[in-house]
């Protein structure tokens, strides 16, 4: 994953998930690497979770303080599943 899940790189992730989750059961973001991540990467994190939730499982790891602190104000927090 890059650095930065924005406006720029959300679509193009967006795009491969969209046929990369067909039949797929459990779905596992490492977020080791992101350091940033707007309103257009959340959606993206939304939108599959709610994919998810009816075929399976997606489960969030690694994820970096600033970015956890993103999902606690936006209350992602009670949405994704988040393993600390």
């Amino acid at each position: 994953m890059t650095e930065r899940l924005d406006t720029v790189t959300s679509p193009q992730l967006e795009g491969e998930l969209r046929t990369a989750v067909n039949g797929v059961t459990e779905l596992l973001f490492d977020l080791t690497g992101l350091e940033y991540i707007s309103s257009a990467g959340l959606r993206v994190l939304l939108s599959t979770q709610k994919v998810m939730n009816k075929q399976g499982k997606m489960t969030i790891r690694n994820v970096k303080p600033e970015i956890m602190e993103i999902f606690e104000v936006t209350g992602f927090v009670d949405i994704l599943n988040i393993e600390e």
